[in-house]
């Protein structure tokens, strides 16, 4: 990739709508990096590991504007410092790291901003909900009043055509709106987390909201 940082991400965004966030997945990408996105004018950032993140967020507090975003794998027993780390988890995968989050939110007097993360294809390589047990789970979801349930996460499996891709973000697009049909006032469905550097514009048809950027910005890691 000859271009800057600054170029792409002028590029991409200006293909964006403006009401499409760009967040920027920086695992494996130096704080050097990622002041150089910054300088860009790029304010969103995810993680996938709870320590690369805290390493990162320490090298990087002069940057006091930052959002932090959560999208790896969460484990329950991380949860306490995935509160204190970022304002947005993506990867709300299951009902009891809901429930867990639900109670460390109450303790640590915070309200994060979450997305549950939803498998519309059976998929082994990937965590989160399937459908029917999402629409099962959602009267308990109702009762974690201290996460602010902002929406659907998703990502396809691997070796889909861009038809099955798109098939994909469209059934998350209805299943969201299903789910704010039932008026649950702690889920709103306002945001949908789906799209990476090979598809986000396969995502954007579909109604996403946000996307997450890290190849298509950075280059290949190592």
């Amino acid at each position: 990739m000859s271009s800057s940082i600054s170029d792409r991400f002028a590029h991409i965004r200006a293909s964006l709508p403006s009401t499409v966030r760009l967040v920027a997945v920086t695992k494996k990408v130096s704080t050097e990096l990622m002041r150089e996105a910054y300088t860009a004018g790029i304010r969103d950032f995810a993680e996938s590991r709870i320590q690369e993140a805290a390493s990162k967020q320490a090298e990087l507090q002069d940057l006091s504007d930052i959002t932090w975003h959560l999208i790896g794998h969460l484990q329950t027993n991380k949860a306490r410092k995935a509160l204190e780390l970022f304002s947005w988890i993506h990867s709300v995968d299951n009902l009891p790291l809901a429930q867990r989050l639900n109670t460390l939110a109450a303790e640590l007097g915070v309200n994060p901003k979450v997305c549950l993360q939803v498998k519309i294809l059976p998929d082994a390589n990937k965590s989160g909900w399937m459908v029917p047990e999402l629409l099962a789970d959602l009267a308990a979801l109702k009762q974690c009043q201290n996460l602010q349930i902002q929406g659907l996460m998703t990502i396809p499996p691997q070796g889909l055509t861009d038809g099955e891709i798109l098939n994909v973000f469209d059934s998350t697009y209805e299943l969201a709106q299903t789910i704010k049909s039932q008026n649950c006032p702690n889920i709103t469905m306002q945001q949908l987390s789906m799209g990476m550097s090979g598809d986000y514009q396969l995502a954007v048809q579909a109604g996403a909201t946000m996307v997450r950027l890290g190849t298509i910005l950075f280059g290949q890691r190592a």
